[in-house]
């Protein structure tokens, strides 16, 4: 199998083709500069999916925004540099991915806890399943999907065609027949 050979440019040459947007220039950005610039991402986002997807955007911004480019105020290592972190620091700070690490935590931490003590969640042992038996059949069925099943309250109403109000009164009504044999 043939190696292929990396491209290496001149700053010059590189900024020159470049601005003429010529194939040869996203191939030389690429392997003159993904592993520095990865570096520089990496260090802000610490999950290795999440900073190759900013590389990539990177690389596109780069490519996109290209024409904003002075020479006079820096060398294009400084300029390119700057994109990937700004895009790292703007990615770590978005709430799409502070939501994805909450969730992801928690999954972890869950996780980890249950591997340590071994625990398995058995609602049987606590003594609930036998409350649950003892409420009305439409309260217990919709404990058993929202509480049990994971399910939404929209999804619950889907499920059993009953009104949305109507699953969220029952509901509170069977948590406080629960609340009655805690008090």
């Amino acid at each position: 199998m043939a190696r292929k050979l990396k491209i290496s440019l001149s700053e010059e040459e590189l900024i020159r083709a470049l601005r003429n947007r010529e194939k040869i220039a996203v191939e030389a950005l690429y392997d003159m500069y993904s592993s520095s610039l990865y570096g520089v991402i990496s260090r802000i986002v610490i999950d290795t999916a999440t900073a190759e997807d900013v590389l990539q955007d990177t690389f596109v911004k780069i490519w996109n925004s290209f024409t904003t480019y002075s020479s006079d105020k820096g060398r294009l290592f400084t300029w390119m540099v700057n994109i990937a972190r700004n895009l790292a620091i703007d990615k770590i700070r978005s709430k799409d991915f502070k939501n994805q690490n909450k969730n992801q935590e928690l999954e972890n931490n869950v996780t980890f806890i249950d591997e340590q003590r071994n625990t398995v969640y058995k609602p049987e042992l606590l003594g609930i399943k036998e409350l649950v038996d003892k409420l009305k059949p439409e309260q217990k069925s919709i404990l058993d999907l929202v509480y049990f099943k994971g399910y939404t309250h929209v999804e619950a109403a889907d499920e059993l065609g009953v009104p949305l109000g109507t699953i969220k009164t029952r509901l509170r009504m069977a948590i406080v027949q629960l609340r009655k044999h805690f008090n």
